[in-house]
């Protein structure tokens, strides 16, 4: 066998392949041999058939096979033989090929196309981005707290509307005759009483059977807003509804809030062991400004992502590239032509830039860095008190070492640490200024 190369540019290859019938011979008669001890052929007993006829029956479909086989492992390990830093794998030249005839031919050649992948400078001085770093509002961590202690608070179903209530029912539109409109709004839905923003019509309604049929005056009682939430409205059919509508109530239900204390912040936050208000306010800003921590790393590494993608000029093999991914997707031509610039494009310059990124430090999580992830998750709930503390961290540790196991069934948490470490490679590089903002202002960019 004999393989050869030649460099038809900077990048693009031309590799050549000539198999001689000494490399595939001995695999081949080892194959007849074992066709022939299981042959059953017409007039023979199994096995007994002569090699003759088995050769003249399988002999060009086995060296068909052989030679196939030949030419994939020898361009592999020459490949990698020669240090070929390639993109994908090479491709059959089918013009340069000459037509194969398994028949009557005992040497053969093969010419294969292949690219080399062009040295890649990382366009680091492109990048202009701030990371932003968002405020904790008073705000937002008083929302919080009534999120958290209506999640934990008490369920009821109480016989008349109240203060605080959720009104379940069905919406019917009405006409100029206060009867309801052929063809006009028909809708199961529910709206809170705080919703109603016109305090004489919300106060109209405290009192009534859960189970009455209101009258409401539409445009007084709900803003738009509300009319597309809670009444299944497109928007601007919300802005052009003036009719009164007739609400039929089924039921409606409440939650009384639970009272702020120890028992309250063990729900939340099990195994903290918060004892004050401020402690757990404090928990609550901590945990806001975590989520806010990683919304923001998040926008800075996609606009340091598009900065590296858009500034990237090194070659590229690009015909090699669109007839590869013709090939390995079966994909016809014009569909990779139409979609080149805005998916394929961007998808391989930031293969390209990822390869230069690992040099400088490991972005895929190692499987401990997934364990340690998935025990931290499960370490956040309530501690078993009949465990010491080196029993927990065995159960803790082998469950998530089972978990794990299987990279498809974490992808998720692969996606994320994935995610973080580009985060840190970014910042460490670039050493981005900081910028201080409000939630709204971020919501902006």
């Amino acid at each position: 066998m004999n393989i050869t190369r030649e460099k038809l540019n900077d990048l693009d290859l031309s590799i050549k392949v000539e198999i001689e019938e000494n490399d595939y011979n001995e695999a081949v008669t080892k194959s007849l041999k074992r066709m022939q001890q299981n042959a059953v052929e017409p007039g023979f007993r199994k096995g007994k058939a002569p090699m003759a006829l088995i050769s003249r029956k399988y002999r060009s479909s086995i060296v068909a096979d052989e030679v196939q086989r030949l030419l994939s492992d020898s361009i592999f390990k020459y490949v990698k033989d020669e240090n070929l830093d390639i993109f994908g794998y090479p491709i059959t030249n089918d013009e340069k090929t000459p037509v194969v005839d398994f028949d009557n031919q005992t040497t053969f050649t093969f010419f294969l196309d292949a690219a080399l992948k062009p040295s890649v400078t990382v366009a680091w001085d492109k990048v202009d981005a701030k990371l932003p770093k968002i405020k904790v509002s008073k705000k937002e961590i008083d929302e919080n707290v009534a999120n958290i202690t209506r999640r934990h608070g008490n369920f009821e179903t109480p016989d008349t509307i109240c203060e605080g209530a959720l009104v379940y029912g069905k919406a019917e539109e009405l006409d100029k005759k206060c009867e309801v409109k052929e063809g006009g709004l028909s809708t199961y839905a529910m709206f809170q009483l705080e919703d109603i923003k016109d305090e004489e019509i919300r106060n109209s309604l405290i009192g009534k059977s859960a189970t009455d049929t209101l009258t409401i005056d539409t445009p007084k009682a709900f803003d738009n807003k509300t009319l597309v939430e809670k009444f299944r409205m497109t928007p601007e059919q919300a802005k052009a509804f003036k009719a009164p509508i007739r609400f039929t109530c089924s039921s409606c239900s409440r939650i009384t809030p639970a009272e702020i204390n120890e028992e309250l912040f063990e729900k939340a936050f099990p195994g903290r062991g918060l004892k004050t208000e401020k402690e757990f306010r404090k928990a609550i800003s901590d945990q806001i400004a975590e989520f806010n921590s990683e919304q923001s790393r998040s926008h800075y590494t996609n606009k340091v992502y598009k900065t590296l993608v858009d500034n990237f000029d090194d070659p590229i093999p690009e015909q090699f590239l669109k007839r590869w991914i013709c090939r390995t997707n079966e994909i016809a031509a014009d569909e990779v032509e139409k979609t080149w610039n805005e998916k394929y494009l961007p998808s391989i310059k930031w293969e390209l830039i990822q390869a230069e990124l690992e040099k400088i430090k490991p972005l895929e999580p190692t499987q401990d860095d997934i364990v340690n992830y998935i025990k931290k998750v499960l370490d956040n709930g309530p501690a078993d008190s009949n465990e010491t503390p080196e029993q927990h961290e065995q159960r803790i540790t082998e469950a998530a070492k089972s978990i794990a196991k299987d990279r498809e069934n974490v992808r998720q948490v692969v996606d994320r640490l994935y995610s973080d470490n580009l985060a840190n490679l970014f910042i460490e590089q670039l050493k981005p200024e900081v910028e201080e903002m409000t939630p709204k202002q971020f919501n902006e960019l």
